[in-house]
């Protein structure tokens, strides 16, 4: 598996705090299957023009001398698009996901439905690919808002263990699933024990082999290769798999 969205570059954001602590959770990931990481600590296009600061150079040097081997780190940011984008972001290589045309965005929660889809063409008629992390966070968020989004060059993260929680953001998460409308999943990690192979693993169990492999594996790999995704199928989840997440959810496992 590979997951492109963590905050584990050490002490730059609000993630990892140490070297030690990053380097416990890549070794969870890889004991759960995971090959490659992309770290993506949080910047905004209202400090693009200064570029990355120096500590994120150094805290990457320090993370890529200590992580587990068979463990391969890229790089890249969660970039909020808290302004108008302007013409020249394209030129910034550091923001994108491994040096790809892919980028990984964010927007506030409480974005207006037709300014995240403003600003996602923008960023598709730059020759980029807006990454949308954790659509389900969003208010705006319906199928009909992503198949929109969608239509303008965007694709879409899902956060993999928001797929196993109750209302709200969880029930948005497997709408995206059920309508074939999410791209990749991601664990969004900030130096805790949220895991891909989690999300990975019930998928399977729902009956979503082939969507898991695509969501986790085949698309994220395209991704890093800077090449096309393949579509992944609506998931209907098996007869009994939403007891099951009930019970999951009140064991509190």
């Amino acid at each position: 598996m590979i997951d492109l969205h963590c905050h584990l570059l050490p002490g730059v954001d609000d993630g990892s705090r140490t070297v030690e602590q990053s380097v416990r959770v890549l070794t969870a990931m890889q004991e759960s299957g995971v090959t490659a990481v992309c770290l993506t600590p949080h910047h905004t296009i209202g400090r693009l023009s200064q570029g990355l600061p120096p500590s994120h150079d150094d805290a990457f040097a320090a993370l890529s001398a200590a992580a587990p081997d068979g463990v391969r780190l890229h790089r890249g940011v969660e970039l909020m698009l808290d302004r108008a984008i302007s013409p020249g972001i394209e030129r910034h290589p550091e923001v994108r996901l491994a040096g790809t045309r892919y980028v990984l965005v964010e927007f506030g929660r409480l974005t207006a439905v037709t300014s995240i889809a403003n600003a996602l063409h923008q960023l598709s008629r730059l020759g980029l690919v807006p990454l949308l992390a954790h659509p389900e966070r969003y208010a705006a968020c319906t199928p009909d808002a992503v198949r929109h989004w969608k239509s303008l060059g965007a694709v879409m993260q899902v956060d993999a263990t928001t797929i196993l929680t109750a209302r709200g953001r969880g029930r948005r998460a497997r709408d995206l699933l059920t309508a074939g409308l999410a791209d990749i999943i991601a664990a969004d990690n900030h130096g805790d024990d949220r895991l891909l192979g989690t999300a990975y693993r019930y998928l399977c169990e729902a009956g979503g082999s082939s969507q898991a492999d695509l969501l986790a594996r085949r698309n994220p790999a395209a991704i890093l290769e800077d090449a096309e995704l393949s579509p992944v199928a609506p998931l209907t989840f098996k007869t009994g798999f939403m007891d099951k997440l009930r019970n999951l959810m009140e064991s509190g496992e």
